[in-house]
Formats: C-alpha cells, sequence, structure tokens
C-alpha cells in the first residue's frame, strides 16, 4: 500500500485550531432514525472517467517511459554502480523506476476504485481488466530491475549507498535485499509475472464479481451481501436467525464455485511459494510483513492460550445477559438488551470521529477531515459495490480513499474511526515517496486500531450512565475480540488449509470441516454452532486477496493496547511521537519506530500484556452483572 501529497503535512493554523477544538468540545453523539445523506467519493482526482483521454494518455506514456527504462539499464546495473560516481548513476535509475511506479500505482488504484465501487458493471469489469492486462505487460520491462540490483555485491551496493542520492534509498533497498534468497531466474520472474493474469488476479477478480453478485432472501426480499450480513446486528433476533439461513443456502448452493477458487489459489501459492524456497506456508507474508516468524508464532500461542479468558468467558457473560445458556452463532454479534437503539446518523458518526482525533492531536483531525471536504470517502450501500470498508493509498501524487457501507450501526463508527486511522497513516507516509511510503501490514492496522481506540476511550470518558457504559464497553470487548481471536482463528484456518491443501484438493466439505474446527475452538462453549455455518468462510475476501494477512489485526490490536498504555502514563509528547512514527511509512523497521515507546514485540510477554487489557474490560463488565 502506498500514500499522500504533502499539503495535509503542514502546521494547522492555531486560530483555526482553537476554533475546531471549541467546535468539537460536544458530547457523545445521540442516535437518531435515518443515517443521513452519506457522500460519494471524487474519483476525478485521479481521473475524470474510464473513457478520459487522460487514461489513454498515461496507459502509452507507461509504455514508452517501461520500454525505454529497460533499454536504458538492463544489463547494466552493476557494471554503472561499480563505476566512478556510480552511486548518483545509480540513484538516478532508482529514480526513474519512482516515477514509473508513480504512474502504475495512480492507473492501476483508479482501476480498483472504480471496480469496488460497482463491479457488477460489464463496462467498467471491462475497464479494470484491461487496465490491469496493460499495467502487467508495461511492468513486465522493470521486472529486471529489482533482480539486477540484488545481484551487485554487497560491497558494491553499500560503496554506492555512501552517496547521499543513492543513500536516500537505502531503507528501500535493504528491503528489497531481504528479498534475494526467493528470486528466480529471470525468465521465471517474468513467467510468473505474465501468468498472473489469468491465475491468481483472475480467481481474485472471480471471487469479487461472484460474491457481489449473490443474492439471500429474507423475508421475501433479494438482498445483496453487505445487507444481508448486517441483519446479524439486527435488534430482531427471528431476522439474524432468517439472515443467517439465507446466508447458509445461498454459500451452499455456490459452494463448488468458491471451492474451487480457494483450492486453485492454494495450489497457486504453494507453487509459488515452492519454487522461491519458501519452508512455511506463511513465510512470505512474514517477509512482506518484515516481522519474524517467531514473533508472530508468539502471537498465536498467546491468543490462544487466552481463549478460555477472553472470548470462552465474554460469550458466556453474553448469553446470561440473553438469559440463555448458550447462543447461536447468528447471535454472536447480537446488540445488548441494553444497548442503545435507532441509527446513528453520518453526520454524528463524523463528529464522534473527529471529536476524538481532536482531542489526541489537533494536526491529525485536520489530516482526516480532509476525508470529508474533499470527498475522499464513498460510503453509501449499492448494488455491485465492494463488501466491508478499506482505506486506499493510491499513491503519493494524489491522495488516499476510504470505502465503507455505513448502515448506521455503532460498528459503523468504529469502522470509520478504523479506516481514517489508516488514512491519516497513508497521507503522514506520502513524504516518503512511492518506494518507502508502503508500511508493512502490521504497523499498518496499528494506525488504523489506534484510531479507533481513541474513538472508544473520548466516547466512554463522556458517559456517565451505567447502562451506556456497559453497552460501550460490552462493544468495544466484541470488536476487539473480532479483531484479536477470530482473526487469529482466520489465521489458524488459513494454515490448516494451505498445509492440507499440499496432499490435494479439499472438498467444500472439508474445508467446512477445517473452519468449524477452528471457530469453535476460538468462540467456546457458549455459542452454538448451527447447521450451515460450516459455509462461512466462503465471504471472507482476505482469504482470497492476501493469504495470512488476518494475523495482522491482532498484531496491531495489542500493540495497540500496549501503545495506549504508554500514552495514559505519559501523555506529553506521546502525539508527536506517534505521528513521527507514522510518517515513518516503510522506511524504518517496526522494532525500531517501537522503541521510543519502550515496547519490544519479540519479548513474549509484550503480547500478554495486551490480551490483558481485553481480560481487563470483561472483569468490569462481569462486576456491573
Amino acid at each position: 500500500m502506498k500514500s499522500r501529497s504533502t499539503s495535509a503535512l503542514r502546521k494547522p493554523n492555531t486560530k483555526k485550531a482553537a476554533a475546531k477544538a471549541k467546535a468539537f468540545a460536544k458530547p457523545a453523539a445521540r442516535i437518531v432514525n435515518k443515517t443521513g445523506k452519506l457522500p460519494e467519493w471524487n474519483l476525478s482526482d485521479l481521473y475524470a472517467g474510464i473513457d478520459a483521454p487522460e487514461v489513454t494518455r498515461d496507459l502509452q506514456k507507461l509504455d514508452s517511459e517501461c520500454v525505454a527504462f529497460e533499454a536504458d539499464y538492463k544489463g547494466k546495473l552493476a557494471t554503472g554502480a561499480a563505476a566512478e560516481g556510480g552511486g548518483k548513476w545509480l540513484a538516478e535509475a532508482v529514480r526513474r523506476y519512482e516515477a514509473i511506479d508513480d504512474l502504475v500505482g495512480k492507473l492501476g488504484s483508479y482501476a480498483g476504485l472504480v471496480h469496488a465501487g460497482d463491479n457488477i458493471d460489464p463496462a467498467i469489469s471491462k475497464f479494470y481488466g484491461d487496465v490491469s492486462e496493460r499495467l502487467t505487460i508495461a511492468s513486465t520491462h522493470l521486472l529486471f530491475f529489482a533482480l539486477e540490483l540484488n545481484r551487485i555485491d554487497d560491497e558494491v551496493i553499500e560503496r554506492a549507498m555512501q552517496t547521499p542520492e543513492l543513500g536516500h534509498f537505502r531503507p528501500w533497498i535493504e528491503d528489497l535485499r531481504k528479498e534475494k534468497p526467493y528470486q528466480l531466474e529471470d525468465r521465471l520472474e517474468q513467467l510468473f509475472h505474465e501468468k498472473a493474469q489469468t491465475g491468481y488476479s483472475a480467481f481474485n477478480r472471480l471471487f469479487d464479481q461472484t460474491i457481489s453478485g449473490l443474492r439471500f432472501k429474507v423475508a421475501g426480499k433479494e438482498l445483496a451481501i453487505e445487507p444481508t450480513l448486517n441483519l446479524l446486528q439486527d435488534r430482531d433476533g427471528a431476522k439474524r436467525r432468517a439472515a443467517a439461513e439465507a446466508l447458509a443456502k445461498t454459500f451452499k448452493a455456490n459452494e463448488r464455485t468458491f471451492a474451487l477458487i480457494t483450492n486453485t489459489l492454494a495450489k497457486d501459492k504453494e507453487i509459488s511459494d515452492r519454487w522461491r524456497g519458501f519452508k512455511d506456508v506463511a513465510d512470505s507474508r512474514h517477509l512482506n510483513n518484515r516481522v519474524e516468524r517467531e514473533v508472530v508464532d508468539a502471537l498465536v500461542a498467546s491468543v490462544r492460550a487466552a481463549h478460555p479468558k477472553l472470548s470462552h468467558r465474554y460469550y458466556a457473560l453474553k448469553a446470561r445477559w440473553f438469559g440463555k445458556k448458550k447462543l447461536a452463532h447468528w447471535d454472536r454479534n447480537a446488540p445488548l438488551p441494553f444497548a442503545p437503539k435507532g441509527t446513528i446518523a453520518w453526520p454524528e458518526a463524523k463528529d464522534m470521529v473527529l471529536t476524538a482525533y481532536h482531542g489526541f492531536s489537533p494536526r491529525m483531525a485536520d489530516i482526516a477531515e480532509r476525508f470529508f471536504t474533499d470527498r475522499w470517502i464513498d460510503a453509501p450501500v449499492r448494488p455491485g459495490k465492494a463488501p466491508g470498508a478499506f482505506s486506499h493509498p493510491t499513491t503519493p501524487s494524489a491522495h488516499p480513499y476510504v470505502l465503507m457501507n455505513y448502515q448506521g450501526k455503532p460498528r459503523d463508527v468504529m469502522t470509520l474511526a478504523h479506516e481514517l486511522g489508516h488514512g491519516v497513516h497513508q497521507v503522514l507516509a506520502a513524504g516518503n515517496g512511492p518506494l518507502m511510503a508502503p508500511t508493512p501490514l502490521t504497523l499498518a492496522e496499528t494506525a488504523s486500531v489506534f484510531g479507533e481506540m481513541l474513538t472508544f476511550k473520548r466516547l466512554l470518558s463522556q458517559t456517565g450512565n451505567v447502562r451506556q457504559r456497559q453497552a460501550l464497553l460490552a462493544g468495544k470487548v466484541e470488536d476487539m475480540i473480532n479483531t484479536v481471536v477470530r482473526q487469529i482463528a482466520f489465521y489458524s484456518f488459513e494454515r490448516a488449509l494451505h498445509t492440507e491443501r499440499k496432499n490435494g484438493e479439499l472438498t467444500a466439505e472439508r474445508i467446512g470441516q477445517i473452519w468449524l474446527s477452528v471457530q469453535g475452538e476460538s468462540l467456546g462453549p457458549a455459542i452454538e454452532i448451527k447447521p450451515g455455518y460450516e459455509n462461512f468462510w466462503m465471504y471472507i475476501p482476505h482469504f482470497i486477496h492476501s493469504p495470512f494477512y488476518v494475523y495482522a489485526y491482532a498484531f496491531g490490536d495489542c500493540l495497540v493496547n500496549s501503545l495506549y498504555a504508554v500514552y495514559e502514563k505519559a501523555a506529553e509528547g506521546f502525539a508527536e511521537r506517534y505521528l513521527e512514527m507514522l510518517a515513518a511509512g516503510g522506511s524504518r523497521h517496526y522494532s525500531e519506530l517501537l522503541r521510543p515507546f519502550g515496547l519490544d514485540a519479540r519479548d513474549p510477554k509484550f503480547w500478554d500484556g495486551g490480551l490483558s487489557v481485553i481480560s481487563g474490560m470483561i472483569d468490569e463488565l462481569e462486576a456491573m452483572v
């Protein structure tokens, strides 16, 4: 993922900041019956439309620049770097490569965002496919660059980086060289690159179009997946059950397609990992995240060991609130009996998040506010729109865009806080340029979860009513369980699936068995898993688009718990250090970035500290009963 424009990095005007501080000093948002008018993003900051002449112009420009770059540098990097003035010469090559990367990011981001907004329109689907194919073909001419850079002798590249011009790119070059053991011969890399269009990229696209095209019959109405999933949070238990049964029925009817997609992508990954020499099914993700396998293993072990005092204990408590010994799986995210009723209007959601951000840092709130004023958010639910939510960084010459499906639930407010956390991070990191702005997923999720925590803590501090406090605490515990326990269960599911896939295809039934096994372990005895839930693995997009991505959420949540504890103990200067950490983007390793806060994720006890925050909230909830 990439980043943003530098105009957002200016220090805020002090009079303007003071006015905002007064305006933001509001009580917790009231709940009303409608969401209000929801914003749609303005993608014309990238291109005016899919038929815009600028798209054709930039595609042609990309073609010519990629061909010229290959002609100028292919086969010459080792000699050029070793020659007198090699550092400056190589720095110029990297700058040209970075400029091309920025153009690729702009074109690819626009095509992807338009497609996310409506992936059932044939013209948009064709545009997305055509642009993706053109980018793949053009970037084939760039494959040599990273491969040749990594073949330069260590002494030669180190000497060249003593030149300030090339030294600027040291973090990117050193990161790139970590991939050296897993690189293949040039022709094989080209084959992998070109075949992606008809391989994993094609199956990713098939998943998106299939999931968006599914319809679920609930109470006589044909619903798309987002409003159907939203019914699982409805106050009416009959509606929750009807939605779960509709999901199960439609998933069952499409299980062969989803099993084929899952099997194909797992096999595709296994082939790639085997050729590249990765030993473990998740090692390529760990490398991409720049995190050590043992750190992730320690996180997983800590979370699984904590199931009894976290998810098992909380769901038993929730069942008691509903007057039951067990809850059906469709009641897992049911609104609590004492939770406020109604819908949170969009303006109220906006104020809730911006108030929380401003209380932490006026600069952070200023950046977040641009997403509203400059139309960087797409919030309504629409047919064909991608489900879920994301913040897409696009490229540093532009700005990020947030997609969500806002339906006025408290969780939607937290999703807004989450995605704006990403967005602020992406804006701050943009100054590092296209090559060093992208942040490994582990730290990328830290910014988003921290945004959620700020919003939650602000609302909690303004709540005097015991029942409202109980509802807020319970909602936050559920979110944290979904972020930590559920995501690690997802990771365990993926590990089991990818490991077993090495021995042959898995039927939909077998995949469902693996799913039920990890879900039962993580949810505990207070959640009764009913027939049909065995196919709920089918709609999780991370399994398709980003294998093993999911542990980054748990990593980020536990890390944020520890970060926030530091903030509460020593708030002075914390915001500045925190924003500085975000502004580093991908230019520094996570261990280096955490050092100023006195945190070390490699310490096995680190994760227990983060999990204890969740356990402590459950303690408080139990004391309220």
